[in-house]
C-alpha cells in the first residue's frame, strides 16, 4: 500500500460514528470490519485487556439502544437477532483497540478512525463559531432595524398640532 493512501475513505467511517449517551462512538462490529478482524476476535481481545477500557472508552449498549441503532442504521440490521449486546467505543477506545489488535491493518485503520473523529470535532467547532457570528450579526442588525422601525412608527403616528382652518367661517347668530 502506498504511503499516505487511505485504507478506508474517511466519509464512510464518519457515517459509522453514532451519538449515544452524549458520546460519539463506533460499534464493535464496525470497528472489527475496519480493523480486518471478526467481531468475536475483537471482543475476545477486549475481554483479555479489560483494564485498558474504562467506562469513558467503552460501554455496552442496552437492548433499547441496540433496537434504536438497528432501526436507524441499515448496515447494522444484522445486530437485531444477535444474542450479545454490542460494545460502543469512544475515540479513545477505538485507538486502544488498535494497540491491542496490533496488526498492520488495525494500525492503518485506526489512523483513519482518528481522522474521522477529528473531522467531526472540527465540523462541530466550525458550526459553533458560525452560530456565534450569526448571533452577533443578529444583535447588530436588530438594533439597526429597530431604529428604522421606530422612525417609520413616528412617521405613521398622527400629528397632534392644530392648524388654522382656511376658508370662510360661518358664525351663526
Amino acid at each position: 500500500m502506498a504511503t499516505g493512501a487511505s485504507l478506508v475513505p474517511t466519509l464512510p467511517i464518519e457515517r459509522r460514528i453514532l451519538l449515544l449517551r452524549k458520546h460519539k462512538v463506533m460499534l464493535d462490529t464496525d470497528l472489527a470490519e475496519l480493523y480486518g478482524v471478526s467481531t468475536k476476535r475483537l471482543n475476545e481481545q477486549v475481554k483479555r485487556n479489560r483494564d485498558r477500557f474504562p467506562a469513558d472508552f467503552m460501554f455496552r449498549l442496552t437492548t433499547t439502544e441496540r433496537a434504536e441503532v438497528v432501526a436507524k442504521c441499515d448496515h447494522l440490521r444484522r445486530l437485531r437477532f444477535s444474542p450479545a449486546l454490542p460494545y460502543a467505543f469512544t475515540e479513545h477506545g477505538a485507538i486502544m483497540l488498535a494497540s491491542i489488535l496490533n496488526s498492520p491493518v488495525a494500525v492503518r485503520a485506526s489512523i483513519q478512525v482518528v481522522r474521522a473523529f477529528i473531522a467531526m470535532r472540527e465540523a462541530l467547532a466550525a458550526n459553533k463559531t458560525l452560530a456565534r457570528k450569526l448571533a452577533t450579526l443578529e444583535r447588530k442588525y436588530d438594533a439597526q432595524f429597530k431604529t428604522v422601525f421606530d422612525a417609520i412608527r413616528r412617521l405613521m403616528a398622527p400629528t397632534t398640532t392644530h392648524h388654522a382652518r382656511i376658508g370662510f367661517r360661518h358664525d351663526p347668530q
